[in-house]
C-alpha cells in the first residue's frame, strides 16, 4: 500500500462512536491518509466545511442513516450552499443500507464517487484511495 501517495484530510461523518474508531484505526494503520477529521454530526461538519479557517478536505466518509440530518440531506445542504468547494471533494458513503433506491440516490450526486457497505475496511480504503489518486492525476 505504501505505493500509493497518501491523501491529505479526511472527514468522516458518522453518528456511531464505534464506527468512528474502527474507521480512524483502519486508516491509522493503512498509511494512506495523513489526517481524519470526525464527526458524529453532519450539522457540524457542514459547518466546519464552511468555516473559513478549516483546513481543505480531500475525502468525506459519509454515512446515511443519522439522527437531525441524514447523509442524503446533508449533500443536499453542501452542494446548496458550498457549491464547487464541495462538488470537487470525492463523498464516499458507508452504510449498512444496502436498499437500491439509497444506492440509485447515491449514484444521483455526482460528488458520491462511491457506495459501500459498512464497515470500512483495508481493501475497500486501498480501493477508494486508488481511485481517488487516478482522478487526482486525471485531472492534473
Amino acid at each position: 500500500m505504501t505505493n500509493i501517495p497518501k491523501i491529505g484530510t479526511v472527514m468522516i461523518i458518522d453518528d456511531d462512536q464505534i464506527d468512528q474508531m474502527m474507521y480512524d484505526r483502519v486508516i491509522k494503520r493503512s498509511g494512506l491518509i495523513k489526517k481524519t477529521v470526525p464527526f458524529l454530526y453532519a450539522e457540524k461538519a457542514l459547518n466546519y466545511l464552511k468555516a473559513p479557517e478549516s483546513e481543505p478536505i480531500h475525502m468525506i466518509f459519509l454515512d446515511i442513516n443519522m439522527p437531525r440530518m441524514n447523509g442524503f440531506e446533508f449533500l443536499d445542504r453542501a452542494i446548496a450552499e458550498l457549491g464547487t468547494k464541495f462538488t470537487n471533494l470525492v463523498v464516499v458513503m458507508l452504510t449498512t443500507s444496502l436498499h437500491p433506491d439509497d444506492k440509485a440516490r447515491a449514484d444521483s450526486y455526482g460528488v458520491v464517487k462511491h457506495f459501500m457497505a459498512k464497515p470500512l475496511n483495508a481493501t475497500s480504503l486501498q480501493k477508494v484511495v486508488s481511485a481517488y489518486q487516478t482522478t487526482m492525476a486525471v485531472k492534473q
